[in-house]
């Protein structure tokens, strides 16, 4: 009988599923061994498609006679940094007594396709004689191992997957060799000289390019932002018939709206319609209310009802990025750094996951991990007490619970394992640590409950409207209560307050108050006259949208659809982002890199950088397409459809070669430099030094550079 052989992605994991098997494995040179089976491990990719000189080695030298450069078949090869390693894994895939294959690569596209290459390049196929069978874990448990390894399916099952993973490097292989070496040679040389730099190769790609231009076009929406003065009209409350004894002699706040009925209703002296343009427009509606015959404010309507709010999905990749930079203000790669380390520590389920639900199958056994928090101390006592009320039984019926929703891993909660190891993290990662347990534990929690009542006051038929809301019962808030915080109160979420990038337009939200007032509001009635203590003219303005973070662009890349204006296309579009949960990160990283973009390290807050701003405006003048949210999101879209068998892999290919062969051959003919130093001289202004342009203009731009890779 043969051995089983075990491929990992990294040496840490295939440790683990070395200690999972029980086997007494002895080490190896890259690699262990037993009397019933080898494990082994990739490096991350130990193979990556071939340079265009390999093809043919004038293709070395950039020039404009050989693009579009598109294969018809392509060209792979060992990275020479990982090729001891290759080797190794290559003889044990062809070694005689290997009866079967599992493959233990992260469970995804990524994970798929390093595996792929690395038996492409070592001859393993079908036609092999050996079993080839994929194990898909969403944690390293030991428990979570075994189950993969007993419940493995054969290779081919995932071959949509393995297409749509080499579509992908395909695409990016072709849209970065075109489209960065015909810019490059049509427009470095301009860039070079208007920047004094040795040399510019302009970098594009199918995700990056995009991501840039949306940081751009936020910046020039900034810029080109008029402030606009706005004046509300509010007054102050007290109720007329009851003394201090009885309201503590408080008052309250209303603002004024030209609701329906208003002399000012869709007046055009209005700025929406709680306040006006002009300061002389709100004294008007103030000197008419307080003028001969005055009358008393009365309470035309009051609403009382209970607000219940529920506890947020859980966390996917994205949303964590996002809670990481605003609560502790680290990038998205260093989260991702760090959720990759719980993971290898067995702390917490797969990272790379858009999925905000938990599996059906995941629910029926939920308590497992819930029962291991026992023991975390921080949240120990809200897991022993979903554990005693048997909260966790009736999760698998509520929204957190969706099958259809989960593409390759469900949401990143806590294992309740490997707790021994919060103890070897940084206090970061332990702090990381803890929000995914409170946001996973407060699922099992009831909502929070608000008490709310609603005033509309009615003066001269104007009317003023006032909101409170009081906590009547915390429900899962409670939880949400982080140990690190500064302040013992709600902690904002993301799906709270003022979506990003919304005006600042003054509208009143609700006021909080206390018990005590909240029964003196409850006493009021319909009909009942307050006193006016005073009206006010409050001067606000309107506020430019707000500049992307690290982890609202990471969301923005997510959430790729709201860019589509058209209907249809945004609903076939939906649930495509821009990249994948595996990939934001390092693009991002990436522009920061190159540096296109800025990210500041304290605020987290990305702007465009000026060498960033001139490659916008060449690819805006050249590949437009590139920058448009929308574009991206449909390939991946594309990809998603390939990995579910929708589309083949050729309809996929022959769409991207056209495009990719048509844009090039456009650019080529462009003769367009003219244009562009305009454009850059009109937003050099806005960055500290300002490059001359009289160098750039000298050069001949037909002239082709030599050009190293980009």
């Amino acid at each position: 009988m043969g051995k089983d052989l075990f491929i990992a992605e990294k040496p840490s994991v295939a440790r683990e599923f070395a200690k999972a098997l029980k086997y007494n494995m002895s080490n190896r040179d890259g690699y262990m061994e037993s009397e019933q089976a080898i494990v082994t491990w990739c490096v991350g990719h130990l193979v990556t498609m071939s340079y265009p000189d390999a093809y043919d080695p004038e293709l070395k030298r950039w020039t404009l006679k050989t693009l579009p450069f598109i294969p018809n078949e392509y060209k792979y090869e060992v990275i020479p940094a990982v090729k001891k390693q290759f080797d190794i894994v290559s003889g044990l895939l062809n070694r005689e007594d290997v009866a079967r294959i599992y493959v233990c690569t992260d469970s995804g596209r990524e994970g798929e396709y390093i595996y792929r290459l690395v038996e492409q390049q070592a001859g393993i196929d079908e036609n092999s004689g050996k079993e080839r069978r994929r194990v898909w874990i969403d944690s390293q448990t030991e428990e979570e191992i075994l189950r993969g390894i007993k419940e493995a399916k054969e290779l081919s099952a995932y071959d949509n997957l393995c297409d749509a993973a080499y579509l992908r490097a395909k695409e990016d292989y072709l849209m970065g060799i075109n489209f960065s070496r015909v810019l490059t040679l049509k427009y470095g040389y301009p860039v070079k000289n208007y920047l004094k730099q040795d040399k510019a190769v302009i970098s594009v790609g199918r995700v990056m390019t995009c991501v840039l231009g949306m940081v751009v076009n936020r910046e020039r929406e900034i810029r080109q932002f008029v402030k606009t003065p706005f004046y509300r009209v509010t007054g102050r409350f007290a109720l007329a018939s009851s003394g201090e004894e009885t309201n503590g002699g408080r008052s309250f706040e209303g603002e004024w709206r030209a609701v329906e009925g208003s002399a000012w209703f869709q007046s055009p002296a209005l700025y929406k319609e709680n306040g006006f343009k002009k300061k002389e427009d709100a004294q008007k509606l103030i000197s008419f209310l307080e003028e001969e015959p005055q009358k008393a404010p009365v309470i035309e309507k009051i609403e009382k009802k209970k607000e219940q709010k529920n506890p947020p999905l859980l966390y996917n990749l994205a949303e964590l990025q996002n809670d990481c930079s605003k609560y502790f203000k680290i990038s998205p790669d260093e989260t991702l750094r760090i959720v990759q380390e719980l993971y290898e520590k067995k702390l917490t389920t797969y990272p790379r996951t858009d999925a905000r639900v938990l599996s059906s199958a995941v629910a029926k056994e939920i308590n497992k991990n819930i029962g291991g928090l026992r023991n975390y101390q921080p949240a120990a006592a809200f897991a022993a007490q979903v554990l005693e009320q048997k909260s966790w039984q009736g999760i698998a019926k509520t929204r957190y619970v969706n099958d259809k929703q989960i593409t390759d891993h469900y949401a990143i909660i806590p294992t309740g394992q490997g707790l021994g190891a919060l103890s070897s993290v940084s206090a970061t990662a332990a702090k990381v640590y803890e929000i995914i347990v409170r946001r996973f534990l407060s699922i099992f929690y009831p909502p929070a409950v608000y008490q709310k009542i609603s005033l509309v006051i009615s003066i001269k038929g104007e009317r003023f409207f006032a909101s409170f809301k009081v906590l009547m019962d915390e429900g899962y808030l409670k939880v949400t209560q982080f140990s690190f915080a500064k302040k013992k109160e709600e902690t904002p979420r993301p799906e709270e307050g003022k979506k990003e990038g919304q005006e600042n337009d003054g509208q009143e939200e609700d006021i909080k108050c206390d018990a005590d007032f909240l029964k003196v509001l409850q006493s009021l009635k319909k009909g009942e006259e307050l006193s006016c203590q005073g009206l006010e003219i409050k001067e606000g303005e309107t506020s430019p949208p707000k500049r992307y973070n690290s982890g609202t662009i990471i969301l923005t890349m997510e959430n790729a659809g709201q860019f589509v204006e058209d209907e249809e296309l945004r609903a076939q579009i939906k649930g495509s982002g821009i990249g994948t949960s595996a990939t934001r990160a390092e693009i991002l990283k990436k522009l920061v890199s190159i540096d296109y973009l800025a990210l500041n390290k304290k605020t987290q807050i990305i702007t465009p950088t000026q060498m960033g701003e001139m490659i916008y405006d060449v690819v805006s003048d050249s590949i437009k397409p590139l920058l448009n949210p929308a574009l991206t999101a449909s390939w991946e879209k594309g990809l998603t459809m390939v990995a579910e068998g929708t589309i083949t892999s050729d309809e996929y290919m022959k769409k991207l070669t056209d495009f990719v062969g048509r844009r090039t051959n456009i650019v080529k003919q462009l003769n367009n430099q003219q244009i562009l130093f305009r454009q850059f001289d009109e937003n050099a202004k806005y960055y500290a030094k300002q490059p001359a342009r009289t160098a750039a203009r000298k050069e001949d731009p037909k002239k082709e550079p030599e050009a190293r890779k980009a």
